[in-house]
């Protein structure tokens, strides 16, 4: 597994446990990246990042998603399936650094890993759909940002 994918990897295990268990953040991320060394070079950083900024802004990717992917109610989207479409909306709206394809692919490699056989074309579809979208969608979670 690339760097990068495993620092996903690990942001989406913290996530899935925080959702599923309520367990504090600051536990999770802790235990995640004791369980799961990553190479140097900031990837604890950027899985870190990950994790505070899905949590952070939970509410308005979830209304993005909603919004912009209405066939998909979220509380019918399994869990780790939600946290997936969480992770990389989060990258498509803040990390601008990362291409949209990557993000996707990444997403879909996250899918094929820890979802159900049908998480790859779901997650992959919804992206998609968002990708056609991507710079009003970061507009509008600017805004959401702000009114927040």
């Amino acid at each position: 597994m690339k760097p990068r994918t495993k620092a996903r990897s690990i942001a989406l295990q913290a996530l899935f446990e925080i959702d599923m268990t309520g367990h504090p953040p600051g536990t999770v991320i802790e235990q995640r990246l004791q369980d799961n060394l990553l190479p140097e070079g900031g990837l604890s950083d950027f899985a870190i990042q990950i994790i505070q900024g899905v949590i952070k802004y939970r509410s308005e990717l979830d209304d993005l998603i909603a919004q912009y992917a209405p066939d998909w109610p979220l509380d019918q989207v399994a869990s780790i399936d939600r946290n997936i479409l969480r992770i990389a909306l989060w990258e498509m709206a803040l990390q601008t650094d990362t291409p949209i394809k990557v993000v996707i692919n990444e997403a879909v490699e996250l899918s094929k890993t820890y979802g159900s056989e049908s998480t790859p074309r779901f997650v992959n579809g919804v992206l998609g759909s968002l990708a056609d979208q991507v710079n009003e969608i970061r507009q509008d979670f600017n805004q959401l940002i702000k009114d927040s």
